[in-house]
């Protein structure tokens, strides 16, 4: 038996679920009967949300014969943490909704999350572990770190380049850059929600407005 389990029973991983089980079934060409979906989830271990039954991590780390496991927490420091500690049991598995479109030249690494209605257009490259929320797109020629977030319908236009465990916020955009000189996004900077980012964002910076300077 392949069990799944996505970690997170809140909010987001409520939205991911419907579309992990497809998803799975795709990727791994298991039937129905050989994949058991689980929610990983501490605080809410023997319920069932959403009529998915929730584990515990420990119990998680010794059911079935093989594991797969996908993290649903926004914060990227904890995602990190958990996958690590998941990586010692389990696989990490991408989740990519049946409507996404991803073009030519890609590279996406393990562990992403890919909503409803995203796109990657072409010659990108995604690290592992990525959120991208419903209505978000990365166009051609961006850089895209490992643990990074966007929330909903975020715009980040080509040559782009973002640092590990970066958040961009709903409705941000980041404006093209050129394979000379991409606007960078630096690792563990916040785009707020709503910021149009015009020249780059050093490292752990919170950016605001339109254009985005720095919030102090």
């Amino acid at each position: 038996m392949l069990t799944f389990g996505l970690v997170g029973a809140g909010g987001f991983g409520r939205e991911v679920m419907p579309f992990a089980r497809e998803s799975l079934l795709r990727c791994t060409g298991a039937t129905g009967g050989e994949l058991d979906i689980v929610f990983v989830d501490d605080r809410l271990a023997g319920q069932v949300v959403n009529g998915v039954r929730v584990l515990s991590l420990a119990d998680f780390e010794i059911t079935g014969e093989r594991r797969l496991f996908n993290i649903a927490v926004a914060d990227a420091a904890v995602r990190r943490q958990l996958a690590a500690r998941l990586r010692l049991c389990a696989e990490p598995a991408s989740l990519i909704a049946p409507n996404v479109v991803i073009g030519d030249g890609n590279s996406i690494a393990p562990g992403v999350i890919l909503c409803p209605f995203t796109n990657v257009t072409s010659n990108a490259s995604i690290g592992e572990f990525f959120h991208c929320n419903i209505y978000s797109y990365v166009a051609h020629d961006c850089v895209v770190g490992a643990y990074v977030t966007f929330a909903p319908a975020v715009r980040c236009n080509g040559a782009v380049t973002i640092g590990d465990d970066a958040y961009v916020g709903t409705s941000a955009v980041l404006r093209q850059g050129s394979p000379e000189r991409p606007i960078h996004i630096g690792a563990r900077a916040v785009v707020g929600m709503g910021a149009v980012v015009t020249r780059s964002v050093p490292d752990g910076m919170t950016v605001v407005g339109n254009p985005a300077r720095a919030k102090y």
